[in-house]
């Protein structure tokens, strides 16, 4: 594990300004292959560090949103469906402010466009959607990038620790219901 760390921040170190460029077109590639925002803003502090990571992040979370409200745009139709699917998600009368949406990126289950199309009907115009975006990403990058940094110090043996100590919680939190067929309830003598 620790080999693999050291490989890693020595490629990283090497890779000078390709690194970064490759990172944030990994945030525009992201919902392409379905991986959650927070899991490449984590591996962002992982491999960059708080600060670095969290500019990065910001800038890729942003460049993400605005391809995103281009690409809705574009298709008005998949535009009207998802506010229609939102409407019946959140309800009708309800919608969102800025903070409001700032925090509610910091929830991993809930999804980043369907929060970034709340911004887009509550926004009057690209400019006013651009910096919308970008204060709700913030603390978003902020928070995932440290807990990614914090990861990162973390020693290996710490780490198998952690991953131990949380089997008991799998086994407690497991699904208690038990199915049984009903040829194998009644089994039938022959």
């Amino acid at each position: 594990m620790e080999l693999f760390r050291n490989y890693l921040m020595a490629f990283v170190e090497t890779g000078g300004l390709f690194a970064p460029i490759l990172f944030i077109s990994f945030h525009l590639l992201r919902p392409l292959f379905f991986l959650p925002v927070v899991f490449i803003v984590v591996s962002g502090g992982v491999l960059f560090g708080a600060i670095a990571g969290t500019v990065y992040s910001i800038i890729g979370i942003t460049l993400s949103s605005i391809i995103f409200y281009g690409v809705i745009h574009w298709m008005p139709k998949t535009f009207k469906k998802l506010v229609h699917l939102k409407k019946k998600l959140i309800g009708k009368h309800y919608e969102f402010t800025t903070s409001q949406i700032a925090l509610l990126r910091l929830v991993p289950f809930i999804h980043f466009h369907l929060l970034s199309l709340c911004l887009i009907e509550i926004s009057a115009s690209f400019k006013d959607y651009t910096k919308s975006s970008l204060f709700s990403n913030i603390p978003l990058a902020f928070v995932y990038t440290s807990i990614g940094q914090w990861i990162s110090s973390l020693s290996p043996l710490y780490v198998f620790v952690f991953l131990i100590a949380l089997l008991p919680f799998i086994y407690i939190l497991r699904r208690k219901e038990i199915s049984i067929k009903w040829r194998d309830f009644f089994q039938l003598s022959t």
